[in-house]
């Protein structure tokens, strides 16, 4: 036993020294982690190669389906999409070829989105070469991309509210809205223009909007009717009492702790004592005032005499208002009129002899001089009154066409100038008595005139694209003035039709080349909500006496057909392949707004800074180009 003990330990003491074999069987046991880890390099190394590739390959698809879309002038998604989609397959698949790498289950797919990007996610399968003996078959990747593509060419079109209410001034602020606007548009064209890229066209539009929008100017001569019908009243014999007539619409804070200013329904004036007084829902103005100025013009007529306008300043409770002839103030009017009978009806111009001129009041009209003798404002072309917003014939709602041009001879695809001077409520009175009626009235009564209790306002100008320099840019914008009621819908139509590069000026905002296609962007800005008044002469005529798309007992408010008039027409813009932005300025967002302007697109600013913030932001976003992950 002691013998078979001692062999063993020799044999053991043997094995123990023969190296050789122990790296033998050293190295055998090494290989499997080896392999592990050299076979997972490997197999990495592919996956980083793959996801590169792949993200390489999605960038170039949604690059090349963003500038497809930037060459559609009138971009229908029934019949454009499957184009853009086309052209994006075509460049990822060049870059991604099916089973490169020996990938399987190669995916792309893309979506426009509300600010005209394109949002591409692609996915692919990569099987493990060697990992696959240590149980990792095969791994997923997936990436996403995103083409901003902003071109260097850039047109910028500004429909800007210039209501009555942009006189006031926000909490915070020191200065009334329609200044603060003033100042920060200047500030976004300084921007945009700082990052202009050489050789590039930018230019900029604006659409001044309120009851109305002043686009005479912009108009050609065959594009407006020669004869149109208006709400207006001739002289048809002597009758009635001769008098006095005084009227006015409200006041303005001079000095004072109270802030509410003074609307006022009528006026009373005694000639004999001076005595003064306008009267606002609980409250009433002291009859003490002061005699500022007087001014008498005489009238040719209808009716003839003399207008003599008093200009006052009255006290309540300790505040001193100006009783004065400008702006929205308390307006003091008294006509002093012979004995006459006036016709109140619907009259078609023109229709007399002597040139066409007619004596209204103490204004004269020459139809054939349209673009010197009108406003500049015009009453919209042929309309309905529409159901159904999902299906609206724009052969009959024309007004909501911004493409197709008037037919020459054919009214009802034309515009009319408009003439606030010679319109009249029949048959509202001053005294506010009366209803609207659209029949014919004879009577010695004086019928509401909106264009003198400023219920006609007319804003500046509109412009059409143009490069601007800085100079002519600040001296326009610097000239807008705040008047008149928030009809959003008007605002949206021709700033649409003036932005479009398929419309009324499709030579002048057509694309620069096809290689350099042409980023449209709409600056939407309010500082209210929707509020037309059926006694304004606006775009459609008096409303209640026009009833062209709107009439008393209708099914829609007159608000709710202005909104949805608004968001078809935001709708047709953004066809154009135009961005559209929206800023809610001292007033809050609503649906109508943030549906029209899109995710990210939409802002509410409360003073002055935020303002300043949200033009900054939309001038980043119009001056970069790139490409987003």
């Amino acid at each position: 036993m002691r013998r078979y003990g001692h062999g063993a330990r020799a044999f053991l003491t043997r094995l123990g020294n023969d190296r050789d074999g122990n790296t033998l069987i050293i190295v055998a046991g090494a290989m499997v982690p080896l392999l592990a880890l050299v076979g997972g390099g490997v197999d990495v190394g592919r996956i980083y190669l793959v996801q590169s590739r792949l993200q390489q390959a999605c960038d170039a698809g949604v690059l090349g389906a963003r500038k497809e879309l930037g060459t559609i002038a009138n971009y229908n998604p029934d019949t454009d999409a499957a184009r853009v989609a086309d052209k994006g397959d075509r460049l990822f698949n060049v870059n991604f070829a099916d089973g490169i790498y020996t990938s399987i289950d190669r995916n792309f797919t893309m979506a426009i989105q509300d600010d005209q990007s394109i949002l591409g996610k692609a996915t692919v399968t990569v099987p493990m070469a060697i990992m696959q003996f240590f149980g990792q078959t095969d791994v997923s990747i997936g990436v996403a991309c995103t083409a901003q593509l902003n071109a260097p060419n850039t047109d910028v079109m500004m429909a800007l509210d210039v209501t009555g209410s942009m006189n006031e001034t926000n909490p915070g602020d020191s200065n009334p809205k329609i200044a603060v606007l003033k100042t920060v548009v200047k500030q976004f064209y300084a921007t945009l223009e700082s990052v202009k890229q050489a050789g590039s066209r930018m230019r900029y539009g604006f659409v001044p909007y309120s009851t109305n929008v002043n686009v005479g100017g912009v108009l050609k001569d065959e594009w407006v009717a020669t004869s149109w019908t208006y709400p207006s009243r001739v002289v048809v014999g002597t009758g009635g009492t001769a008098g006095t007539h005084s009227y006015n619409t409200s006041s303005t804070l001079v000095s004072g702790g109270f802030t509410t200013n003074n609307s006022t329904s009528a006026a009373t004036f005694n000639a004999a004592t001076g005595a003064y007084s306008c009267s606002k829902p609980g409250n009433t103005l002291s009859a003490a005032t002061a005699l500022v100025s007087s001014t008498s013009t005489a009238v040719a007529g209808p009716p003839a005499g003399t207008r003599t306008v008093n200009d006052y300043q009255t006290t309540y409770n300790g505040s001193v208002y100006n009783v004065a002839l400008a702006g929205t103030q308390c307006n003091l009017k008294t006509t002093t009129y012979n004995a006459y009978k006036l016709a109140f009806s619907n009259i078609t111009e023109p229709s007399l002899d002597a040139a066409s001129q007619w004596n209204y009041m103490d204004v004269t009209k020459d139809v054939s001089a349209w673009r010197t003798q009108s406003s500049g404002c015009i009453e919209e072309r042929e309309t309905y009154e529409i159901d159904d917003y999902t299906n609206v014939d724009l052969t009959r709602a024309r007004d909501l066409d911004i493409d197709t041009p008037p037919d020459a001879g054919n009214p009802d695809t034309q515009w009319k100038p408009q003439y606030p001077a010679i319109v009249y409520d029949r048959a509202l009175q001053w005294n506010n008595t009366g209803a609207f009626s659209t029949s014919p009235v004879t009577t010695s009564a004086e019928y509401v005139a909106p264009w003198i209790a400023g219920y006609g306002a007319c804003p500046a100008a509109a412009r059409k694209l143009q490069a601007w320099d800085t100079t002519s840019f600040g001296t326009y914008v610097d000239g807008l003035k705040a008047g008149g009621s928030t009809y959003h819908d008007i605002g949206m139509i021709w700033a649409g039709r003036l932005l479009s590069p398929t419309g009324l000026f499709a030579s002048e905002n057509a694309n620069v080349s096809a290689s350099r296609p042409t980023s449209r962007h709409l600056i939407f800005l309010t500082d209210g909500q929707t509020a037309p008044l059926d006694v304004s002469y606006g775009t459609y005529g008096v409303e209640p006496l026009a009833q062209r798309r709107w009439k008393p007992g209708s099914p829609l408010t007159l608000t709710q057909t202005v909104e949805k008039r608004f968001s078809f027409a935001c709708e047709e813009v953004k066809k154009k392949n135009v961005t559209v932005w929206f800023i809610a300025f001292g007033t809050d967002l609503n649906p109508i707004m943030t549906d029209c302007a899109g995710e990210g697109h939409f802002f509410s600013a409360a003073n002055a800074g935020e303002l300043n913030d949200a033009f900054a932001k939309i001038a980043r976003s119009i001056g970069e180009l790139r490409l987003a992950q």
